[in-house]
């Protein structure tokens, strides 16, 4: 390696640990560098920032907004509920022979009655009911019935607690005794007992169906896949005779 004339600062290799600029056009463009974060690249990143910004805060805006109305209604069914209670009454050590006509023809002298409902045991001495008035006078007037003689015993009269609950019409009972009986009599031969258990909750229901003749309870076992009402019926042998529904004795 030759030396510098006149005696000037010696010259210095490039070093390997050198950094490495790199130069593009004005304005800041990539060039064609690939991975290079020029204005282009820089602007698309921030679009697609705001983008997912602007929807999380839409999925923010929703979720409050929803949450806002289930508020409002949950209010508004609890203001409901309330309202019907303050014009609900309860009755309660109602005799079995009072019908719910009879109950609603009885309270009607107090307000317009816009809903009556017997509960408890049908075939019990004592059962409630509740009245729903249209409004809160009629309730408040029919306290003072409390005492009054209904069948042989005379009822109680409270404020009610709770409102009455609608009644589902797909769990009402859409098939009689007779109509069971109808029906198997048409094709199988004369009943000579039935007895239809169930209640008004469950959408099913069970009978245990007598014949006169065995003919006729042998005919009955084809009947399996029928309709009877709205759904077909499925037939089995009984176990156990139709036994007669005993009277109760109510002791003094």
């Amino acid at each position: 390696m030759a030396a510098g004339a006149g005696g000037g600062a010696r010259a210095k290799g490039l070093s390997a640990d050198a950094p490495v600029f790199y130069y593009g056009p004005i304005g800041g463009r990539s060039a064609g560098i690939a991975g290079y974060p020029g204005s282009a690249d820089a602007g698309y990143i921030g679009y697609q920032q705001r983008m997912r910004r602007n929807f999380v805060d839409n999925e923010r805006r929703n979720v409050y907004i929803n949450h806002g109305r289930r508020r409002t209604n949950e209010r508004a069914r609890r203001a409901d509920r309330e309202e019907s209670i303050r014009r609900t009454v309860y009755v309660s050590e109602l005799d079995h022979t009072v019908t719910e006509e009879r109950l609603a023809e009885t309270f009607a002298n107090c307000g317009q009655v816009v809903d009556c409902r017997i509960c408890g045991d049908p075939h019990s001495v004592m059962r409630f009911a509740f009245i729903e008035f249209s409004g809160e006078e009629g309730a408040r007037a029919a306290l003072n019935l409390g005492g009054t003689m209904l069948g042989f015993y005379p009822v109680r009269v409270l404020p009610s607690k709770t409102a009455i609950l609608p009644v589902n019409p797909k769990f009402l009972p859409a098939v009689t005794q007779l109509d069971v009986k109808s029906f198997f009599e048409e094709l199988c031969g004369e009943v000579s007992r039935l007895r239809l258990l169930g209640d008004n909750v469950h959408s099913t229901r069970i009978a245990f169906v007598e014949f006169v003749n065995a003919e006729g309870a042998i005919q009955a076992l084809n009947c399996s896949g029928m309709i009877l009402g709205t759904l077909p019926v499925r037939v089995s042998p009984s176990k156990t005779p139709v036994k007669p529904r005993l009277n109760r004795v109510v002791s003094n």
